[in-house]
């Protein structure tokens, strides 16, 4: 068992497009799921599903290619870890170059965009970033 979920899984995408894999299996939690329906909504990926898979569900991923099978995503980057939590007020979101990526916060409305959460006027944990 890992002790950081998250980074588990951005490490297993990012593993995945390397390969240029078409799919990635990763352990399910709310949490994980939230995230990968930020990356859908945003368009980072093509789509996700929950497996019922027993003991523990499964997160399937399906990524996204361009037409010259280039990764839509470049990079991701863990921000906030179990050892040195990084919180932000409102005013302090962070833009991820200038606007081409995302940050994803964890906030009291649940996990989200940097953008929302500026348009909402609430803070939170800075999860990780994504371009």
């Amino acid at each position: 068992m890992t002790s950081d979920p998250i980074a588990d899984m951005l490490n297993r995408i990012s593993m995945a497009l390397h390969a240029r894999h078409k799919q990635v299996l990763i352990p399910s939690s709310k949490e994980k799921v939230a995230i990968a329906r930020i990356l859908k909504e945003e368009g980072f990926i093509q789509n996700y599903q929950v497996t019922r898979d027993q003991p523990q569900p499964k997160l399937r991923i399906v990524l996204k290619y361009d037409e010259e099978r280039r990764p839509v995503i470049t990079k991701l980057q863990r921000v906030s870890k179990p050892g040195r939590r990084i919180y932000v007020g409102r005013q302090d979101i962070p833009w991820v170059l200038s606007g081409l990526g995302i940050a994803i916060l964890s906030t009291p409305r649940g996990i989200m965009t940097g953008h929302q959460a500026r348009r909402l006027k609430v803070g939170g944990e800075v999860l990780c970033y994504v371009w």
